[in-house]
């Protein structure tokens, strides 16, 4: 799976640069792809635009840009316009009756990784892609199987780090990332304006 990543990040090379990926799990069959957008937008629905080139347009933005993607029990959101962090108070938001994986990173580094569920941040590594300087917080059985993952790559892969987190989170949720999702054109994307509001 890392290797499907490695793959999907070297025909997509901004995906090294700058993103977001938060993926939900809703313990309610109710909670539908709408509720999550309100929730990350900070309770308000967020704007709903057709982007003729999306990868061009959304680096235009000064807002969170987001592809939606509903998976099989698992909704995926992609932040691909800065690599914008969903801020903790919306994965609170995010994670009430649902699991949520987050990982992101952006030009400055911010390499992250966390587990939300209940309402709380239950897991979180920063600065992953530096093993030797990652800093754990909350229940590290958590992470075990990512920090594994992890150790098993060259300490400079950092490429193959990036994509661990994207092949533990697909492992965690079965919610993964296809090449032919990103190489569109007149795409659907939500735009995030009111993250800091809540």
């Amino acid at each position: 799976m890392i290797d499907h990543y490695r793959s999907l990040f070297s025909g997509q090379q901004w995906f090294e640069d700058a993103l977001c990926w938060t993926v939900v799990q809703p313990l309610d069959e109710e909670i539908t792809v709408d509720d999550l957008l309100w929730r990350l937008n900070g309770g308000r629905d967020p704007e709903e635009r057709i982007m003729a080139y999306p990868r061009e347009q959304a680096c235009e933005e000064e807002l969170p840009v987001l592809f939606a993607y509903r998976g099989e029990g698992a909704c995926g959101f992609l932040e691909f316009s800065h690599g914008f962090a969903t801020p903790d108070h919306i994965l609170g938001e995010l994670s009430k009756d649902a699991r949520v994986w987050m990982t992101t990173w952006h030009f400055n580094g911010g390499y992250t990784i966390l587990y939300a569920a209940d309402g709380k941040i239950r897991a979180r590594m920063r600065d992953f892609v530096f093993v030797e300087h990652a800093l754990q917080e909350g229940d590290p059985s958590i992470l075990a199987e990512f920090r594994a993952m992890l150790d098993s790559l060259d300490p400079e892969d950092y490429s193959g780090k990036r994509a661990a987190a994207f092949a533990f989170i697909e492992a965690s949720t079965g919610m993964g990332i296809e090449a032919e999702w990103l190489d569109v054109e007149e795409a659907p994307v939500i735009v995030i304006d009111n993250w800091n509001g809540a």
